[in-house]
């Protein structure tokens, strides 16, 4: 909303849901979009970004960095300085990755970042942190055009976030408790901490699927930690084993979305939930569920 206006060419990678509903939000500012796909459960590779800057003045280059539909983590350091030798912005989709992998906001040089509070910081939904680098401030304050949501104008927020406190509307301050608390439980634990218990607990869930006969979905090597996309195997109902897991053990994994419907079971481990027991507790019960 902020950082295009109507006809700016931007460029943003698709791989999954969400990227989708960038391109969405993108076109509905008035941007001229040019999608990089990827098949769902890949990763954005460099190279088509690259590709895709030949030839164009892209003022915004745009990436999901774990896309929660599939379960795939897309590297962004190389993406990131392509954007900026095309003179580019370089936006980031954290809203899955926040608190459960490595974000380096300041060494992967992004302009623009967004989350949720409701993934890996185990806070209640509702508030989206965000960030905008000073490039992206002057671009958003040299508008030729006002923003055209009211509600989003980071203008408007400046000022009332600031030191000149002009009013622009009644803070959520329960959310801000909501939050402050949150981050103070994930500096108690220490960040790389949090990191490394995501990743220990996908990689046991990710052992013990293989002792199951199954597989994680998404591509090898750049798989998401807190987001486990695991193949529905030949034969098994995979809506009635999603409702067995709910009714009889009290347990709600994610269905498959867009081409992977009904072909993966999307098992979040996200903040508090990532715990060897909760993994044991649903490998127990998908194993009973498999076998009936």
């Amino acid at each position: 909303m902020n950082l295009i206006e109507p006809g700016d060419e931007v460029i943003i990678g698709v791989n999954g849901v969400f990227g989708t509903r960038m391109v969405d939000v993108a076109e509905r500012c008035g941007a001229k979009v040019t999608k990089v796909e990827a098949p769902w459960g890949r990763i954005i590779e460099p190279s088509q970004i690259a590709e895709a800057l030949k030839g164009r003045k892209a003022k915004l280059v745009a990436i999901v960095h774990a896309e929660t539909s599939t379960g795939a983590l897309t590297p962004v350091d190389e993406i990131s300085k392509l954007a900026h030798q095309a003179g580019a912005l370089f936006l980031l989709d954290t809203v899955t990755s926040l608190g459960g992998c490595p974000v380096r906001i300041d060494e992967w040089q992004v302009d623009a970042v967004y989350s949720g509070t409701q993934k890996c910081l185990s806070c209640p939904p509702g508030l989206a942190p965000v960030s905008l680098s000073d490039r992206a401030m002057e671009v958003a304050t040299k508008r030729k055009t006002k923003v055209q949501s009211w509600y989003l104008d980071v203008n408007l927020l400046a000022s009332y976030w600031g030191q000149e406190r002009v009013y622009h509307h009644t803070a959520p301050i329960s959310m801000n408790y909501a939050i402050h608390e949150a981050l103070r439980l994930v500096l108690n634990e220490g960040l790389e901490n949090r990191w490394n218990r995501h990743q220990s607990n996908h990689e046991l869930l990710k052992k013990s699927l293989a002792d199951l006969g199954l597989s994680i979905a998404s591509q090898a090597g750049h798989q998401l930690w807190q987001l486990n996309a695991v193949t529905v195997p030949e034969g098994a109902d995979e809506t009635a084993v999603r409702k067995a897991l709910l009714n009889d053990y009290s347990i709600e994994v994610g269905a498959g979305l867009g081409p992977l419907k009904g072909k993966i079971w999307r098992v979040g481990l996200m903040g508090e939930t990532s715990k060897p027991d909760h993994v044991q507790t649903f490998l127990g019960a998908l194993r009973k569920i498999l076998k009936k």
